[in-house]
């Protein structure tokens, strides 16, 4: 049994928390994968003020938030992150949160989502996203997932809109980029690197 982290890396998440939803509902866990499904918010953290730097030195005097942020990575053996794009990257809040991690995910596999209102998906979001999980040591999944005009494609309540524009493509996407963060954790859990 392998655990898999889907983190919502926004909190401004109307958009995001349709995709979240979406996501939560149709990949359930299952005897093979148990998913956790984290929220950004949930997890309040101050902006990063530590002395010490974490992929070098552990970090003292965490407050409760810091350590249950860490603790819920370090529980798990692969990520997707769902992120918007915000000015051509990630948002601040979720760089921010990376500040945090060191070991926790260390040679542990992750998949990208990247979303946004416009044509783009979020791509450069996306391509500004990998520099930060390669130097935080994770094994990036070769292809992001860029989902496009979202607002277009899902509903508040997480429904995928089946006669939008893009939604055979965005259903096979997501269920591409699942099967494929699923079978690397688990290679990855049962053959850890050394």
């Amino acid at each position: 049994m392998v655990k898999i982290a889907v983190i919502l890396g926004s909190v401004r998440s109307i958009l995001g928390e349709s995709i979240f939803k979406y996501l939560k509902s149709t990949f359930p866990s299952s005897d093979q994968i148990t998913y956790d499904w984290m929220r950004l918010e949930d997890f309040p953290l101050d902006f990063y003020h530590h002395d010490e730097t974490p992929l070098s030195n552990p970090i003292t005097d965490l407050k409760s938030g810091e350590q249950k942020w860490l603790d819920h990575l370090k529980d798990n053996d692969g990520f997707v992150i769902l992120t918007p794009e915000y000015d051509h990257a990630i948002p601040g809040v979720l760089k921010n949160a990376l500040d945090y991690v060191g070991p926790e995910v260390d040679h542990k596999p992750i998949q990208i989502v990247t979303y946004s209102y416009y044509s783009d998906g979020g791509m450069l979001a996306a391509e500004s996203f990998v520099e930060i999980l390669r130097m935080l040591k994770m094994i990036v999944l070769p292809t992001p997932v860029l989902l496009w005009n979202v607002n277009d494609n899902f509903t508040k309540d997480g429904q995928l809109i089946t006669d939008a524009a893009n939604s055979d493509h965005f259903e096979q996407r997501l269920q591409e980029a699942f099967h494929e963060i699923g079978f690397y954790t688990k290679l990855l859990h049962d053959n850890p690197f050394k």
